[in-house]
């Protein structure tokens, strides 16, 4: 299992490319086999779309299991709304017998944190607004939690076409713990064609672009905005 990090070629670790390179077939969504096209000339590629997660798992570890090399990749990083979770239960529920390696990548809340500032310095949660996999009684339950703790948020698929009215209640929930001053910062399509990085708050954000290429980070008590950086800062002495 393969992380390929946020999208551009610069922020994929050598230890991903190493393996990559070494595999015979390496197995993925489209979008994302196209973001390692340069490293996967004259190998098999195993692709398919989006909700078709058990598929590839299971295509990666019957090709493992005949004693292929096999790059199974996810964006980001694979044990973060990966696919190493899945293939490592699939691999012992199914019986599959092969050796099974998780190459870490840059998480998806880190590269978009880094393009906004420095948001993630302290205590932070990520929570995904998807309720296909986890009930959105669920989700809500975790979203109050965190606002109630003051930590500061990264909301993985926020948005998609037919699923919006997820973000507004997650901004509802917040803004009972929290003033709609506190910074929120949206960033799209990091390292990829098209990125955009806005720095809003809870009040407004609303307003922006947000789709399922966007990562929302909601601030804590004292994140702030200064200079066209969003911060969190860690309590040190000035």
């Amino acid at each position: 299992m393969v992380g390929i990090g946020p999208g551009d070629p610069l922020d994929r670790t050598r230890r991903a490319e190493a393996a990559i390179v070494e595999s015979e077939i390496v197995v993925g969504y489209r979008q994302y086999l196209d973001l390692i096209a340069d490293l996967t000339m004259g190998k098999e590629i195993v692709s398919s779309g989006m909700t078709q997660e058990v598929e590839r798992c299971r295509a990666a570890l019957r090709h493992a299991a005949a004693g292929k090399i096999v790059a199974l990749v996810s964006s980001g990083d694979p044990g973060v709304y990966g696919m190493a979770g899945l293939a490592l239960e699939m691999a012992a529920g199914e019986n599959f017998y092969t050796t099974v390696e998780v190459i870490p990548g840059v998480p998806s809340a880190n590269a978009a944190a880094a393009r906004m500032g420095a948001p993630l310095m302290l205590d932070y949660a990520t929570i995904s607004l998807s309720d296909l996999l986890v009930s959105w009684t669920t989700i809500r339950i975790r979203l109050d939690a965190v606002a109630a703790a003051d930590l500061v948020v990264a909301l993985y698929n926020p948005r998609s076409r037919k699923r919006i009215r997820q973000l507004e209640e997650a901004a509802e929930i917040f803004l009972t713990h929290r003033p709609g001053t506190t910074p929120v910062g949206i960033a799209t399509a990091v390292g990829r064609q098209g990125e955009q990085i806005i720095l809003s708050d809870l009040d407004h954000f609303l307003n922006e672009p947000i789709g399922m290429r966007s990562m929302v980070i909601i601030g804590n008590s004292a994140s702030r905005t200064t200079r066209g950086w969003f911060i969190t800062p860690r309590g040190y002495r000035l």
